[in-house]
């Protein structure tokens, strides 16, 4: 017989200090910024994005100014002008890392060569991010025939060599550029393609047309597996679309999978085009990236060593902050890992 204390009803503050105890699940985002290696990777990546596009306001030296008799500067030093410029009472702002041997400010020159590397990471997410899902979707959704032919043609992409691809671009977008400029010597448009290079352009259609390879099997992939539960027959029988289902029932479900994917793609494009900058087949001079300065510091390493020591750290936080956000990123986003 049980006692008479155990049907005592629970009091008020007990009843509240229980259902304290019973909160509900986290959110992804939530999650995300209780993280403290996602908040660092954020952080970086913000410290960098203001770096290399705000930057500029406060340095008043362009990356592609020559400054006569500010040649090999090291860090805070001045040109013989600046130095008399300095004696006349002036402020004059200091070469914070020093200059190149053109007499470039080379702090300039590295904001300019992490925009450049901010800009091709940008792209290259976006392209990859829309190429991929789509054609894995509607890979995975339409199964039969339809997923056969387009996997055999997404194994055909995967084989081709995206270094060949880039070069050859390169090459004829390089004839249509002149081309076009030497036909509208006027035109806005063509002193931006010139000064933006074919090799860039050129890059970025490369990333258009066969990065979005692994995205696209990892989207299909959670397709195939998605459409057969439950919610998915429920919707069907409710007369929902296939886009509809698509969109609003798998897609937000493969959101895990689609971040991480995107985030690991972006280092490979910031490497592969800072490779083809250091091999001198990257931007077109005068503008840099971040791989044009490592080559250019490679040659001075023994006399300026400084001068790689920066680009290089830069590169290196740009890569593994996207690898840590994409991994955060991840199992934040996945219900899985929900409390």
């Amino acid at each position: 017989m049980a006692e008479p204390f155990d049907f005592t009803p629970v009091p008020p503050e007990g009843r509240g200090a229980a259902q304290t105890l019973r909160t509900a699940p986290d959110g992804p985002w939530r999650r995300l910024r209780r993280d403290k290696s996602a908040r660092l990777a954020l952080g970086l990546l913000a410290a960098l994005f203001l770096f290399a596009f705000l930057g500029p306001l406060v340095v008043p030296y362009g990356y592609d100014a020559f400054l006569r008799g500010a040649e090999n500067l090291p860090p805070l030093g001045f040109g013989a002008e600046e130095e008399a410029l300095r004696a006349a009472g002036e402020f004059v702002f200091p070469h914070l890392l020093g200059t190149d041997r053109f007499g470039r400010d080379a702090l300039a020159r590295l904001m300019a060569g992490t925009r450049v590397s901010l800009c091709v990471a940008l792209a290259a997410g976006a392209l990859v991010l829309t190429v991929g899902t789509t054609y894995g979707a509607v890979s995975g959704w339409r199964g039969g025939k339809t997923d056969l032919v387009l996997q055999r043609v997404a194994e055909v992409v995967a084989s081709v060599p995206e270094v060949l691809v880039i070069l050859l671009a390169s090459t004829a977008l390089g004839d249509l550029f002149q081309s076009f400029a030497q036909a509208h010597p006027e035109s806005e448009l063509a002193r931006a393609l010139l000064r933006v290079g074919p090799n860039l352009c050129a890059m970025l259609l490369t990333f258009a047309g066969l990065y979005w390879v692994s995205l696209s099997r990892v989207v299909r992939g959670e397709v195939l597996r998605l459409k057969e539960t439950e919610y998915v027959t429920a919707a069907r029988a409710l007369g929902a679309s296939g886009r509809r289902i698509v969109l609003r029932h798998l897609l937000p479900n493969c959101a895990g999978q689609i971040a991480v994917t995107v985030c690991l793609q972006i280092p490979t494009a910031i490497f592969l085009e800072s490779f083809l900058s250091f091999l001198g087949v990257g931007v077109t001079a005068p503008m840099t990236s971040l791989g044009a300065l490592i080559q250019e510091a490679l040659g001075a390493l023994y006399t300026y060593p400084y001068r790689l020591i920066f680009p290089t750290a830069v590169l290196g936080l740009l890569i593994l902050s996207f690898q840590v956000l994409g991994d955060r990123l991840r199992d934040a986003l996945d219900p899985r890992t929900a409390i």
